[in-house]
C-alpha cells in the first residue's frame, strides 16, 4: 500500500475509536506511519480525508450488512426480520452511528461532513425501503424517498440514538413490531370511523 491507502485506513481506524471530534491529524499519522504533510498532498484536508473515510466504512459495513430477511416486503414479519438484523449488528455500526450524530451535533461545524452525509441520505433511505418492503430501488421514486424512506429513516436513527443513550433499556425488535402492529391498527380504526359510507 502507498501513503494514500495507508492514511484512509488509519483515519477508518481513529474514526470508528475516537470518531470525527477528537481525531487529530497527528492521530491518523500515528495510525497509518504515513507523515503529516501527505495529508494535504493526497487528500488536501484532514477533514477531507474523514469523508472518505466515513464513506469507505460505510460502504465497506453496507456491502456485509444485508441480512436473509423473513416475511413478505411490507408484512410485519419483514418488519421484525429487518430489525433483527439492525438491532443484531448495532454494536458493530454503533461508531459509524456515533460519527453521523457527531456531525449532527455539530451544528454549523463540520459543513464538508454535514454535506456528504445529507447527500448519502437518499441512497440510506433506498436501502431502507427495499429492506422493509421488498421493493427494488431503481422502482422507488423521489415520493418514495421523501415518505416511506424519511419514516423508516427517523425510525432507524431513533432507534440507534436511544440505544447509544441507555443500551438497558434498548427496544427489541419484538417491542418495534408489537408497536408498528398497534399504530398501524389505531391508524385504520380512526380512518374507518372518519369514513362517512
Amino acid at each position: 500500500m502507498g501513503h494514500r491507502e495507508d492514511l484512509l485506513e488509519g483515519a477508518k481506524k481513529c474514526l470508528v475509536e475516537k470518531g470525527f471530534v477528537r481525531t487529530t491529524a497527528r492521530d491518523i499519522v500515528n495510525a497509518s506511519g504515513a507523515n503529516l504533510a501527505s495529508i494535504g498532498y493526497h487528500y488536501g484536508s484532514k477533514d477531507a480525508l474523514m469523508s472518505k473515510a466515513y464513506i469507505a466504512l460505510a460502504q465497506e459495513r453496507g456491502d456485509s450488512s444485508v441480512p436473509d430477511l423473513a416475511g413478505e416486503g411490507g408484512s410485519l414479519e419483514r418488519f421484525r426480520s429487518v430489525w433483527e438484523g439492525v438491532i443484531g449488528r448495532r454494536e458493530e455500526s454503533a461508531p459509524m452511528w456515533a460519527a453521523g450524530m457527531e456531525v449532527a451535533l455539530s451544528r454549523g461545524g463540520m459543513p464538508e461532513l454535514r454535506e456528504l452525509l445529507a447527500a448519502s441520505a437518499g441512497d440510506g433511505r433506498k436501502g431502507l425501503i427495499a429492506a422493509f418492503t421488498g421493493i427494488p430501488e431503481e422502482d422507488l421514486d423521489e415520493r418514495d424517498l421523501r415518505t416511506v424512506g424519511a419514516l423508516y429513516q427517523a425510525l432507524v436513527t431513533g432507534v440507534m440514538a436511544l440505544w447509544m443513550f441507555d443500551p438497558e433499556g434498548a427496544v427489541t425488535a419484538e417491542e418495534l413490531t408489537e408497536g408498528m402492529r398497534r399504530a398501524a391498527a389505531m391508524a385504520a380504526k380512526a380512518e374507518d370511523s372518519a369514513d362517512p359510507a
